[in-house]
């Protein structure tokens, strides 16, 4: 087969049969065409749009390009996967959470997307942490501690480690048919047997309105429920960073905080949302009631804290940062943005505030980029909040005084003050079920 011609198909609008998708699918795996064919075909299907019927071959091809596991972990295979946002930390708040709830926890991650953080990267903050190891490994301490979060190997959906690395870099991220293949062939490869997806939605989302982002959640809800997988998606807002803590090293620190206890909000409400859809998917409860009264339980006592030291641990990383925080590691320069009047924060440009940290040299431009784990910003006012002239608006943590004044034009840029009040934004916006959509 020509691989031409299966771009010159998708260029024109034509359909790929399931022979042309399973070719693309091989092809990224084993490396036979160049990076520039296969980012010609990823730009032609951004730009063309795919079937359902492409949408879920093109997703099988991928899961099928490499190893599928049946991983015999004690219990239902769980998994939660987030679309992508800015200060969205709820990985490392609900893996452990529900493991101490007696789940298992088999969570494949990736590194960072465009102006979207990556789980990876931030697990890599941690001193010794390894997010590379080998799928008998990665199961072993699913099954002894409940949960583990790694990158995939080269033998799962290996089409998708490389077409994910030239996604970010080409501007084909925000494809409904992209995004649906690449997130559930790894959850097909892996064996997740119970899948929740966080569909995000809003200024620093990747589909932007409500409707595309339940259009993608519809997508991959039908893909997984033909593939034989009990799932479900959430739609929670990202009209503002879900944390206050945004950059590597910060997000571990405020995912630390959350599960000690000293820190409540958004990205705690969020994660225990996300946490009873996990709950009930995986047959564990069987009703929200429950889900959340076992999730809180967990939180008091110190289980689901618990539970995130000895995933550390297991993979090689100092637990002690769970009890020090300041271990992790930490920027040299660290300077205050302070509100030069009075008024309300009426709203932010989200996506921009995560392509500040990316510019701090917490996320990457290229695929071959480094990550500088300590950088990055935290946040002090959220949308609807009172804001007097002399306040902190935003804390920065940077590498440089030149890196931080750029920061602080991208912060301040990306905040809108007003003077009349207005709401805070919607957190869970909607449920989709195979049953249907929830709205609330």
């Amino acid at each position: 087969m020509d691989f031409i011609s299966v771009i010159e198909d998708k260029k024109s609008g034509r359909e790929l049969s399931k022979e042309q998708l399973t070719y693309f699918a091989n092809a990224a795996a084993r490396h036979t065409v160049p990076d520039y064919q296969l980012s010609a075909l990823l730009m032609a299907i951004r730009l063309q749009g795919m079937t359902p019927r492409e949408t879920a071959d093109l997703t099988l091809a991928m899961a099928n390009s490499g190893d599928m596991l049946t991983p015999d972990v004690g219990g239902v295979a769980l998994d939660k996967h987030s679309t992508g946002g800015v200060g969205d930390t709820t990985t490392l708040v609900l893996a452990p959470l529900v493991a101490a709830c007696g789940g298992k926890v088999l969570k494949m991650s990736g590194r960072g997307l465009g102006h979207t953080g990556g789980t990876l990267d931030k697990l890599e903050s941690i001193p010794g942490m390894s997010v590379n190891i080998d799928e008998q490994r990665f199961l072993e301490i699913v099954r002894t501690v409940g949960c583990a979060v790694a990158g995939q190997t080269k033998e799962l959906a290996p089409a998708d480690k490389t077409l994910y690395a030239l996604r970010d870099v080409t501007a084909t991220v925000d494809s409904i048919p992209l995004i649906a293949s690449s997130i559930l062939s790894k959850k097909f490869a892996s064996g997740a047997g119970a899948i929740v997806l966080d569909v995000k939605t809003g200024s620093g989302s990747l589909m932007g309105s409500l409707e595309k982002s339940i259009d993608l959640a519809k997508t991959m809800v039908e893909i997984g429920t033909h593939a034989g997988r009990n799932i479900r998606a959430v739609i929670s807002g990202m009209d503002e960073p879900l944390g206050s803590h945004v950059g590597n090293a910060l997000e571990v620190k405020e995912a630390i905080d959350v599960l000690s206890g000293r820190v409540r909000g958004p990205l705690l409400d969020v994660s225990l949302f996300l946490g009873c859809q996990m709950l009930l998917t995986g047959g564990l409860v069987s009703s929200e009631e429950e889900a959340m009264l076992k999730l809180r339980r967990a939180l008091k006592s110190g289980a689901g804290l618990a539970k995130l030291k000895e995933m550390i641990a297991a993979q090689g990383g100092d637990a002690a940062v769970c009890d020090d925080v300041s271990l992790l590691p930490q920027a040299p320069v660290i300077t205050d943005i302070i509100a030069d009047r009075d008024g309300y924060l009426g709203g932010m440009d989200t996506t921009r505030l995560g392509l500040v940290g990316r510019n701090m040299g917490a996320g990457r431009v290229r695929k071959e980029d480094p990550i500088d784990p300590a950088v990055g910003f935290v946040m002090k006012k959220r949308i609807g909040d009172r804001v007097k002239k002399g306040d902190v608006l935003c804390t920065l943590h940077a590498r440089t005084e030149e890196s931080a004044a750029e920061a602080r034009d991208g912060v301040l840029g990306a905040l809108r003050l007003q003077d009349a009040p207005c709401p805070p934004a919607p957190l869970i916006l909607a449920l989709v079920t195979p049953e249907g959509v929830r709205r609330f």
